[in-house]
């Protein structure tokens, strides 16, 4: 089994799941799976793909020591954790289709609470299928690409302990081994810089810090709660603010685009939030306008922190490090770059919220191409009040 533990996710995921439970316990949603990649045949994986993923559904159950591990984690509670007992990865709410062109058709619909955390496990087996069928003898150029990366920080930052780097590649990674392996080995040679993981089973393993706060899905399922639209990404933060009471205090910034964010990050979530994470867009143009934000409302920049977490890799992160580490705390969740750089071509996967209580929701992203919705009516009106 590729995924043999409920807590090879990221830990966004088992934040969101607790918000979730405590205020949005009986809401309906639907998720589609997209390959942003080109031209991808899935028809020569697909069977192990649906065989990997019917045995996560039969075979999974969270384990005593795995339940009380996350009860050592402090903003985790404790009908949280009971919940995750009980939990199972229900087979019914995922539909697994091959379409005509080869492309690969996974849709997951069902309540929010029982279906959240399949996006990571899901995409997690597609990648591992994928890139290790291409060519299974890739280790050598692993470990070398992977000796790079540590080498070249510890070459451009030296003892400098303000440069952290986290690892986010639990999703699109080579395989669920070598993802152990890169962590294993940045927190070995690279420990001063080395901040913890997005993926729970590791961090647990390794005596690490979980790393994690909010998805996107948070914010655009905030759309179809019943606030008025142009309210729904303050309310998320609200609501977010409500269930962690300052604990997880960084804030996605793009979900409908960084100047409407902006709009609505004013001075109460300023100065609430420690910080915010950017996911899409050009990384110096944001830098810069949250630190004209922060300034503007009087708050010194050097009190918060900007998390890079877009395709990052490590010499972008020391670039961004050197540009803005004098005005500004940074930190970098890089993901692909560490877990799948092999020599081939990675697959570029996600899987994102369209629906939520029957209606469309969405992202508008800063990058062309990272957006996802299924009603472009609904997509031009959510634009409409929140970019023109």
């Amino acid at each position: 089994m590729i995924i043999s533990s409920i807590l090879d996710t990221d830990f966004y995921k088992l934040s969101m799941a607790q918000a979730v439970l405590h205020q949005f316990p009986g809401i309906e949603v639907e998720y589609r799976f997209k390959c942003r990649t080109k031209g991808v045949n899935f028809a020569p994986y697909v069977d192990q793909i649906v065989n990997e993923i019917d045995a996560m559904c039969s075979k999974l159950r969270p384990t005593q020591d795995e339940l009380s591990y996350l009860s050592t984690i402090r903003f985790l509670k404790p009908d949280f954790v009971q919940f995750l007992k009980l939990f199972r990865f229900e087979r019914d709410y995922i539909h697994i289709a091959l379409k005509e062109t080869g492309e690969l058709d996974i849709r997951v619909k069902g309540p929010w609470l029982h279906t959240i955390l399949f996006e990571v496990p899901i995409l997690a087996i597609v990648s591992e299928v994928y890139s290790t069928a291409q060519d299974n003898n890739r280790q050598g150029a692993g470990v070398r690409r992977l000796r790079n990366k540590i080498n070249l920080a510890r070459l451009e930052v030296g003892t400098d302990t303000s440069f952290k780097i986290a690892d986010f590649g639990t999703r699109r990674r080579y395989s669920s081994n070598w993802h152990w392996q890169v962590v294993s080995e940045f927190e070995s040679d690279l420990r001063q810089n080395f901040v913890g993981t997005s993926n729970v089973l590791l961090a647990k393993e390794l005596n690490l810090t979980p790393i994690g706060t909010m998805a996107h899905e948070w914010v655009q399922a905030h759309q179809a709660l019943g606030y008025r639209l142009v309210d729904s990404q303050k309310m998320a933060f609200e609501n977010w603010a409500k269930e962690y009471r300052g604990d997880l205090g960084i804030a996605l910034s793009d979900t409908v685009g960084v100047d409407a964010f902006l709009k609505d990050f004013d001075m109460f979530f300023a100065k609430l939030f420690d910080g915010t994470r950017q996911d899409s867009g050009n990384p110096y143009t944001y830098a810069k306008k949250m630190i004209a934000h922060y300034k503007s409302l009087n708050i010194d920049p050097k009190t918060k922190t900007i998390v890079f977490s877009d395709g990052l890799t490590v010499e972008d992160a020391i670039e961004l490090w050197h540009t803005f580490k004098d005005e500004i705390n940074v930190s970098f969740g890089i993901g692909t770059h560490l877990t799948n750089d092999f020599g081939h071509k990675p697959l570029s996967i996600v899987m994102k919220m369209v629906r939520c209580n029957d209606q469309p929701v969405a992202k508008i992203s800063d990058s062309p191409g990272k957006g996802m919705c299924e009603d472009p009516g609904y997509l031009d009106y959510l634009k409409s009040v929140f970019v023109e």
